[in-house]
């Protein structure tokens, strides 16, 4: 699929001025040293947002790798990015060069729509939207390292998360001969904590949107926001859910219901109101409508793949809004023993996903019975938004299985009441020989 690509911007006027007081680790220090005479500088491409981590990464690299970094930024739907500000800062700070992809389209129809026709929630509640979009954002990473001919690429994810797993995955599938620097687990990495790395900025005159006083982690894209940190990490303790960004809370919703019709094609969403909307113009609509009604509020502790529990507050509200829909119309078409595989299979799929497993033969193979399911999944859902509820208003499909008459109490001729005697003996048949032969020897409890 096509990218729409910036050009990278190059260093020039615009990096900073090192500074003449070494750096605690710099090389010749604790660091290690740089190219020697005659050797090829290590290149290495940085998963790069602008945020804290990041921002203090490319200094710390040039610092105790003497490398040339490449800055790149993905656009996920995080927000809206300042492209031309984003490249300054990360050309001041040290970069040689600045990517920045817009990969909402790809992120969506190749990544999120899979998991949405999957049904795929990770322990029931979390909609993957960290867990979906690393893969993406590592991809395109080793894609520009191949382009630029770095031997080497760098994330900001620590060793105590997740995202480390999923972005390293990603390397070693595409290209496991590129070195890979996570300075979180680092030996030269000397900073410990948030507070940490505030001061590592300050004293580089790097400019930052946090503080030492609060500090929440978020991670945002399209489909969601998730927020980490602060008295969230004690799940003891109840928060006013200060944080949010996209919606509201139900008890600030508005009074008054509102319905939304959303339209299918083959599991995907192709429509919302009676019209046709592309991707990324109908998550925005339903993000919009679904935040103004509060829905899509988690607030969960769950097992991160590392070993430990995490609390976080998620917010996905027009990814609750488009996996209600979907799952009504499941409902409506797809028959029983179909619905309850497709069902175990959502729970590995959820499983794989999160724990970064996207490039492997399994998880496609599972895409291939998914895909197999949703050739009936076409129609329309309403639903009915009020107070954080989203509720069934109707649904209807060419494929619908649903029969008024057999579903009825009344008498049809394609169903006689009375099969339904032999139906029962022969299903209980292993029971009630179980309790003639055994008796009181039956191992069964009563």
């Amino acid at each position: 699929m096509a990218t729409k690509t910036s050009v990278p911007a190059k260093a020039g006027k615009t990096a900073a001025k090192k500074s003449s007081k070494p750096s605690a680790n710099a090389p010749g220090k604790s660091g290690k040293k740089g190219a020697q005479s005659g050797e090829k500088k290590l290149k290495v491409v940085l998963a790069y947002s602008g945020g804290l981590d990041t921002s203090v990464i490319i200094p710390w690299l040039v610092e105790n790798y003497n490398a040339e970094v490449i800055a790149y930024a993905a656009d996920v739907g995080q927000g809206k990015i300042e492209v031309d500000p984003l490249k300054k800062k990360a050309l001041a700070t040290g970069a040689s060069k600045c990517y920045v992809l817009d990969l909402r389209k790809e992120f969506l129809e190749e990544y999120v729509w899979p998991t949405l026709r999957a049904g795929a929630k990770y322990e029931g509640q979390y909609l993957l939207g960290t867990s979906m979009a690393r893969p993406l954002i590592a991809k395109h990473q080793v894609l520009i390292a191949e382009k630029e001919g770095a031997t080497a690429v760098s994330h900001g994810a620590t060793g105590k998360g997740n995202d480390q797993v999923r972005f390293e995955l990603t390397y070693r599938a595409m290209n496991p001969r590129l070195k890979i620097i996570a300075p979180w687990k680092d030996p030269l990495w000397k900073i410990h904590s948030r507070e940490d790395a505030i001061e590592y900025a300050e004293a580089r005159n790097i400019p930052l949107t946090v503080s030492k006083k609060k500090i929440y982690s978020e991670d945002g894209n399209l489909w969601h926001l998730s927020h980490e940190g602060g008295v969230l990490e004690f799940p003891d303790q109840e928060h006013n859910f200060d944080m949010l960004k996209m919606g509201v809370t139900p008890e600030n919703a508005p009074n008054k219901a509102e319905y939304v019709l959303i339209e299918f094609e083959k599991g995907t969403p192709v429509g919302v109101n009676g019209k046709k909307l592309g991707a990324v113009a109908l998550l925005e609509k339903l993000n919009e409508i679904g935040g103004k009604h509060g829905v899509g509020l988690v607030d969960m502790v769950e097992n991160r793949l590392v070993g430990m529990k995490s609390r976080g507050v998620y917010e996905t509200p027009g990814g609750s809004l488009l996996y209600r829909a979907h799952e009504y119309l499941e409902q409506l078409v797809l028959d029983r023993d179909t619905l309850s595989y497709k069902q175990q299979v959502a729970q590995k799929y959820a499983q794989m996903v999160y724990d970064g497993m996207w490039f492997t033969p399994l998880r496609q193979a599972l895409d291939s019975f998914v895909d197999k399911t949703q050739e009936v999944v076409t129609g329309w859902v309403k639903l009915k938004l009020y107070k954080g509820n989203s509720s069934l208003a109707g649904m209807d499909s060419a494929y619908s299985l649903y029969d008024a008459g057999l579903g009825g109490f009344s008498d049809v001729e394609t169903y006689n009441q009375q099969d339904a005697n032999g139906f029962i003996r022969c299903l209980g048949l292993p029971m009630q020989t179980r309790a003639l032969l055994l008796g009181k020897k039956n191992p069964v409890k009563f």
